[in-house]
C-alpha cells in the first residue's frame, strides 16, 4: 500500500515501477531538509557535550552555582557570567523594543510613500553590520558619550539606587547593554513591521467607523491583532542579544564579578569564551569553556521554545476571540 493522503505518492508506470513526480521529490527534498537540521542541531550537541564532560563531571551541578574562575587553582563558575548575559540582554529589550516598536509603527502606518520605502532599506541594512564594528563604534563613539555626560547625568539623579552607583566609566554593562540594544533594532524592527503589514485593512476601517482616533486604531486594531507576530520579533532579538559577542567583548569591561551596579564591568558567556578560549592552559579550563559555550546553547533554546509557545497561544487565543 503506498500513502496517498498527502497528495504527493509517487506514480506508478505500467510496468509497476515506481516514478517519482515534481511535487513528491519537492516534499521528500523538503523533509530531508528538515530532519538534517535537527540532526545537525543534535550533533552540535552532542560534540560540546562530550567535550565539555571532563568540567561536566568534575563540578556537576555546582558548575552553574559557582561564582569563581581561577584557572591557576582550576576552579571553575559560570554564575557571574550568565548574570552578566541575563543582565546586558534585559537592558538590550528595555532600551531596543520600545524603539522598534516606534520604527515599525512608523513605517506601516504612518510614514509616507516617498520615506517609507528608503527609511526600510536602511534599517534593514543595518543587521548586516558586522557586531565589531558596532563594537568600534561604541569605543570611539559611544563610550565617551556614556563616561562623560549620560552615566553621570543618571548618578546625579538616580545616584541614590544601588543599580546607578560607583564610578562612571563607559566600559560596564549599561553601555554594553545599549550597544546591543542598537544591534537588536533593524531584527525586531523589521519583523514587527511584516507583522503589522499583515493585519487587514478591515481592522483600520472598523475602528476608525466607530470614532477611534488614529493612535488608537493603531494600538486596538493592528498592534493588538499583530501582538504574536512582534512577540517573536521580540524573542528573535533577545537571542541575538543573547549570543552577541565581539561588541560586548569590547564594552562591557570583562571582569569576572557579579555587581548589583550597572556602571561596573562585568562579563558575560559569550565574551568570556571569546577572550580566553585560545589562552586556556589546562584541559580542565578548556572543558569548561565548552561547558559554557553548551549553557549558552542551552539558554537560547529555552529562550526560543518559550517564545514559540508564547506566540502559539497567543495565536490561538486569537483565533478563539475572532
Amino acid at each position: 500500500m503506498v500513502d496517498v493522503s498527502n497528495g504527493v505518492a509517487p506514480a506508478r508506470t505500467r510496468k509497476g515501477r515506481w516514478r517519482f513526480t515534481g511535487d513528491s521529490l519537492f516534499h521528500i527534498t523538503s523533509e530531508v531538509v528538515a530532519v538534517g537540521v535537527l540532526a545537525l542541531l543534535g550533533v552540535i550537541s552532542l560534540v560540546l557535550l562530550l567535550a565539555a564532560w571532563n568540567s561536566i563531571a568534575t563540578f556537576g551541578p555546582g558548575f552553574l552555582m559557582g561564582s569563581l574562575w581561577d584557572p591557576v587553582h582550576s576552579e571553575f563558575g559560570a554564575l557571574p557570567f550568565i548574570y552578566g548575559t541575563l543582565v546586558t540582554s534585559a537592558l538590550a529589550l528595555l532600551f531596543g523594543v520600545p524603539l522598534s516598536l516606534g520604527i515599525a509603527v512608523f513605517l506601516s502606518e504612518l510614514a509616507p510613500n516617498w520615506l517609507r520605502i528608503p527609511l526600510t532599506y536602511i534599517v534593514e541594512l543595518l543587521a548586516a553590520v558586522p557586531s565589531v564594528v558596532f563594537g568600534l563604534w561604541a569605543i570611539f563613539v559611544l563610550r565617551p558619550v556614556m563616561k562623560d555626560a549620560v552615566e553621570p547625568a543618571i548618578q546625579s539623579v538616580l545616584g541614590w539606587l544601588p543599580i546607578f552607583q560607583g564610578t562612571p566609566l563607559g566600559l560596564d554593562m549599561l553601555t554594553a547593554g545599549v550597544v546591543l540594544a542598537v544591534m537588536i533594532v533593524p531584527t525586531i524592527s523589521a519583523i514587527s513591521r511584516e507583522a503589522l503589514l499583515a493585519v487587514p485593512q478591515s481592522q483600520r476601517e472598523a475602528a476608525l467607523s466607530l470614532g477611534a482616533t488614529r493612535w488608537e486604531t493603531t494600538r486596538i486594531g493592528v498592534l493588538s491583532y499583530a501582538r504574536s507576530g512582534i512577540f517573536g520579533a521580540v524573542i528573535l532579538g533577545l537571542g541575538r542579544a543573547a549570543g552577541e559577542t565581539m561588541a560586548v567583548t569590547m564594552t562591557i569591561g570583562n571582569r569576572n564579578i557579579i555587581s548589583l551596579s550597572l556602571l561596573q564591568p562585568g562579563q558575560t558567556i559569550s565574551s568570556l569564551i571569546a577572550t580566553n578560549f585560545t589562552e586556556a592552559e589546562t584541559a580542565l579550563e578548556q572543558s569548561a569553556l565548552i561547558e559554557l559555550g553548551l549553557v549558552l546553547l542551552l539558554m537560547t533554546l529555552l529562550i526560543n521554545a518559550f517564545g514559540r509557545l508564547v506566540v502559539g497561544r497567543m495565536w490561538r487565543t486569537g483565533e478563539a476571540s475572532s
